[in-house]
């Protein structure tokens, strides 16, 4: 067939086009952190020392000896790891949205620019989900059912803050944009119902946490559940973001400049 004769217009995605779309997303993204995840809790299990005792360790130093490399290897990772979430909302502008044309922006609620809202109710989610959330991080680590997280193995160097602020950004775009905004569009055009929708986007961003332990686990599907909901009572992703962005930044900073007054985590 010649090449003017082909025609190059998209058709519009079956349920089997969107459920493979989905497997491969999540394949090249937060699916393989999950399976990373569970292979990582099993080889702590699998050791001689309780899982309480051991350490989870977060945003670490690749080249320690070599400051100016690490700095540049930590801003390549940030940068590639928000690459699936622009990805997902590259597919959800090619496909069907949850109104049956709409696009990223209607889907993901940014074409309706409110920041004051999306930071006021970032802020207000943040502080429902961190308190209690450290609460369960103690209990399960006492209980012998979570490593002792190390948010921050960066070192003294004068760009770890910048760099631990930007990967909070980095881990808040990706999985909220994924695992909320994207996969519970694609679920519920898949003919998903949404409580169904909800548990699998809970059950996979605690699968993904599961290196840390059980309580990461739990913690993390129960703040699925939330965001979620907040998610499609909204329609919003904006405050998910503020809200997922404010939690790291407290957690991976705080250590970062705390860590020899919290021993006690």
């Amino acid at each position: 067939m010649a090449a003017e004769e082909l025609d190059w217009t998209s058709p519009r995605p079956t349920r089997t086009m969107l459920g493979h779309e989905v497997l491969l997303l999540l394949g090249v993204s937060l699916g393989y952190s999950a399976i990373r995840s569970v292979l990582s809790l099993i080889d702590k299990l699998t050791v001689n020392v309780p899982l309480n005792q051991q350490a989870a360790e977060l945003n670490t130093a690749v080249t320690p000896d070599r400051p100016w490399l690490d700095l540049t290897i930590q801003l390549t990772r940030i940068a590639f790891g928000v690459v699936p979430a622009l990805f997902a909302i590259h597919l959800l502008n090619r496909g069907p949205g949850l109104g049956g044309r709409l696009g990223a922006p209607e889907i993901l609620g940014y074409a309706r620019r409110r920041p004051g809202f999306d930071l006021g109710g970032g802020a207000l989610l943040a502080a429902a989900i961190g308190i209690p959330g450290l609460g369960l991080y103690l209990a399960a680590k006492a209980l012998g059912f979570n490593a002792t997280v190390v948010a921050s193995g960066l070192g003294e160097v004068w760009w770890a803050v910048p760099v631990l602020v930007l990967a909070a950004v980095q881990n808040a775009v990706l999985e909220e944009v994924v695992v909320v905004g994207y996969l519970l569009t694609r679920l519920r055009q898949l003919g998903w119902s949404t409580w169904t929708a909800i548990a699998t986007s809970a059950v996979l961003r605690g699968s993904y946490h599961l290196y840390q332990g059980f309580g990461a686990f739990v913690g993390n599907a129960i703040m699925g559940v939330v965001f979620a909901l907040v998610y499609l009572r909204w329609r919003r992703i904006g405050p998910l973001i503020v809200a997922h962005t404010l939690l790291d930044i407290v957690s991976f900073v705080g250590y970062a400049l705390l860590a020899d007054h919290l021993k006690w985590l």
